[in-house]
């Protein structure tokens, strides 16, 4: 049943690529944190084993895929109160193409919406509260971590990386160096709740379980963040380590305060992630057609695309795809880099020239928040929450990026390297 081949063998290897690429990239090689390196791993084979390799497990995996569809069927019927046949209502006409009757503004921003709110509520009655503090006592036993930085690990598996800093906006002044790129890390590694549901929406007509391997990417990417950051900038001894009370967190008035705030939220969101793609796709297309005066190779015109899959091919390889496969998984890997992980997930959804497995290891690979557009929001973010290391934020976010990038692609390789019939392949 679980056997081992030469896929995951490569797999293998790719994970210890990603490793040695963020060793060449430290402040400190000769403190690599060897114990860390263990245990990281460690939890992350844990937790899919658990959630993919027990029986028992097959019906929390129901359970969330009900549960999406449930969340998903709500939401819907909040989008045709408002916008009737647009979003989705009886159609005044004849439909000839079913198909195009999906609209991305009105089938999956919604959901951002509706999850922000229950997320604010879930927080305001203690539920995500609590989830948060079994993660963070994880984190602190398993991997060695400090107080607030476990907590942050723990917000960050739920919230973006400014809200994140948020909640523990009485820490930021006494973190560490290490501590602070940690946090940074984490959150572009990582995705909001508030998104994922939105990713699953996407990707459920493609892929099998969509809500589980999406939910786990997000869980498993910690991790591999936490061992990627601290590779990077480690830890001075003696520094770092501050405790947390995670009594003194984000407050709601009441039920209806954290409703209308998580909508509120998830409404800023939901704009900023439409105009986000308005913006990229257009200038993708504008860039597009400038490639295309360009003669063509193989037949074909010249694209940001085409060049994205060239140069990230190598690293979809090593993380596991078969190499015929790696141009189009390069692809997804620098539209995610680029433009944004929605894009790449949209792409990822209408890519047939994937096979199952190399679609689960690529769901992985590319659900977090690092791209571009994201370093934007991270120095603006953590500027204005503490505008005294706006300079020291400045210098770490692109060191950061590298580190979120090739975390969660750490995690499509760990993915890669177990067996196909965990997965039910």
């Amino acid at each position: 049943m679980f056997g081992f081949g030469l896929e995951n063998a490569q797999s293998v290897i790719g994970v210890v690529l990603v490793v040695l690429n963020c060793w060449a990239f430290s402040e400190a090689r000769d403190r690599f944190p060897w114990r860390l390196a263990i245990g990281a791993i460690l939890v992350q084979l844990v937790l899919v084993l658990v959630l993919f390799g027990l029986p028992a497990a097959r019906g929390v995996i129901q359970v969330l895929n009900q549960g999406v569809d449930g969340l998903a069927g709500a939401t819907q019927q909040g989008v045709q109160f408002v916008f009737g046949y647009l979003g989705g209502g009886a159609q005044p006409y004849q439909v000839a193409n079913p198909g195009a009757l999906f609209v991305f503004a009105f089938d999956v921003l919604p959901l951002i919406i509706v999850i922000s709110a229950l997320s604010a509520l879930l927080w305001h009655w203690h539920v995500l509260k609590w989830v948060i503090r079994g993660f963070g006592f994880v984190f602190e036993k398993t991997l060695g971590m400090g107080g607030a930085s476990a907590l942050s690990a723990a917000v960050n598996i739920f919230l973006g990386n400014v809200e994140c800093a948020l909640i523990i906006k009485g820490y930021l002044a006494k973190l560490s160096r290490s501590e602070l790129f940690l946090m940074m890390v984490l959150g572009l590694a990582t995705v909001a709740g508030s998104t994922m549901i939105a990713y699953v929406t996407i990707l459920r007509a493609t892929i099998p379980d969509a809500a589980a391997h999406v939910i786990t990417a997000s869980i498993l990417s910690a991790p591999a963040g936490i061992l990627l950051a601290r590779i990077m900038v480690p830890e001075e001894p003696g520094k770092g380590g501050e405790a947390a009370e995670y009594d003194s967190l984000l407050k709601y008035d009441s039920a209806i305060d954290a409703i209308s705030v998580g909508t509120t939220d998830g409404l800023q969101i939901a704009l900023n992630i439409g105009a986000t793609l308005i913006v990229f796709v257009s200038l993708v297309a504008i860039a597009n057609g400038v490639l295309g005066v360009l003669p063509h190779i193989g037949g074909e015109a010249i694209s940001v695309q085409r060049i994205l899959g060239v140069i990230f091919s190598p690293l979809a390889w090593v993380i596991g795809i078969p190499w015929k496969e790696a141009g189009a998984a390069g692809n997804l890997l620098g539209v995610k880099l680029v433009l944004t992980e929605i894009v790449a997930f949209i792409d990822l959804a209408k890519t047939p020239e994937l096979s199952e497995r190399s679609r689960i290891i690529m769901t992985y690979a590319i659900c977090g928040f690092a791209n571009i557009g994201s370093v934007g929001i991270v120095v603006s973010g953590f500027g204005v929450l503490m505008p005294a290391r706006r300079t020291e934020v400045i210098g770490l976010v692109w060191k950061a990026l590298l580190a979120g990038f090739l975390a969660t692609c750490m995690t499509g390789a760990l993915v890669g390297a177990l067996p196909r019939s965990l997965f039910g392949l």
